[in-house]
């Protein structure tokens, strides 16, 4: 496996190397007006325009009920609704969700999914993701890490992952443990090694990309990224029991641990917490002309 240092990449170097390779960056966004404008700016005007390496921003605009699609579209970004992607598959709600559609939106050779509520948002997120795809052929898929310091809400990040994913991973996928952040949502992959494997709807779709893909490929073909130190919002508690429960019954499933048929998370009171614990199929089973509506929002 190859580990990306967090020194900056030089992007001109990469655009130079990456020849006819075709680059996407996409953000799968919720909401997310407050943050997504100065990373589509910052893309545009380093990546873009400065040097030619991205190809194509896309924002996956998941159900947003503020300002996303306007700011995303003013910025420079091709904003497409998730109702709009693969309409005969239905729409629904979720992270997962955004990311199966977000990649039958998109044609290019690679694609990069940054989270689109980064505060600190700089483009070495980018460089460093892509970096490994292009300088190597044999690497289908770069995972980011980072250090995520306590927010200004006092709350550490981070508790999922260590509460709930390291120790099922460390179960059931121990040599998957060498990811410091399996479930961070910064990730660059060739398109061509994603179109056949299944997506988690929900929150589970970074650890059962990350599963996927090593069963299919191995670590040898899989590179970290080290990232830096990256500030995003980070949830109250009472909203992490959802995530974490999804988290937990990707891992299980994966290692093929038998799980109730119809799984329910519940509060303390005994009623359901809405969850989102299916997959979506892989997009090489779906009929050709379910994407034919690939256009912007």
């Amino acid at each position: 496996m190859t580990i990306t240092p967090v020194e900056t990449i030089d992007a001109a170097a990469l655009a130079a190397a990456k020849g006819t390779t075709t680059v996407t960056v996409c953000l799968p966004a919720h909401n997310e007006a407050a943050t997504v404008g100065r990373i589509i700016d910052a893309i545009r005007a380093e990546l873009v325009v400065g040097v030619p390496l991205v190809d194509a921003i896309v924002v996956l605009d998941d159900a947003s009920t503020d300002a996303t699609a306007q700011v995303a579209r003013e910025a420079g970004a091709t904003v497409h609704s998730s109702a709009r992607v693969l309409a005969p598959a239905g729409s629904r709600r979720g992270k997962g969700e955004a990311m199966w559609k977000s990649l039958a939106a998109v044609d290019t050779d690679l694609i990069v999914w940054v989270d689109a509520d980064i505060v600190d948002f700089d483009t070495g997120f980018v460089t460093r993701l892509v970096g490994p795809l292009i300088d190597d052929p044999n690497c289908v898929f770069v995972k980011g890490h980072y250090d995520r310091p306590v927010g200004a809400d006092g709350l550490p990040g981070g508790r999922v992952t260590e509460l709930v994913a390291r120790p099922a991973l460390s179960l059931y996928h121990p040599h998957l443990t060498v990811f410091p952040q399996p479930l961070s949502g910064e990730i660059a992959a060739r398109r061509s090694a994603l179109v056949d494997l299944p997506f988690a709807s929900g929150y589970g779709v970074d650890i059962g990309l990350l599963i996927d893909v090593v069963d299919r490929y191995g670590l040898d073909h899989v590179a970290r990224a080290d990232l830096g130190v990256r500030v995003h919002r980070n949830r109250p508690l009472a909203q992490l029991a959802p995530q974490a429960f999804e988290v937990l019954h990707t891992i299980l499933r994966r290692a093929g641990v038998p799980t109730p048929s119809h799984p329910t998370l519940l509060d303390s009171d005994g009623d359901p917490v809405p969850t989102m614990i299916d997959d979506r199929p892989a997009l090489d089973t779906l009929p050709p002309e379910w994407f034919s509506n690939r256009t912007p929002r």
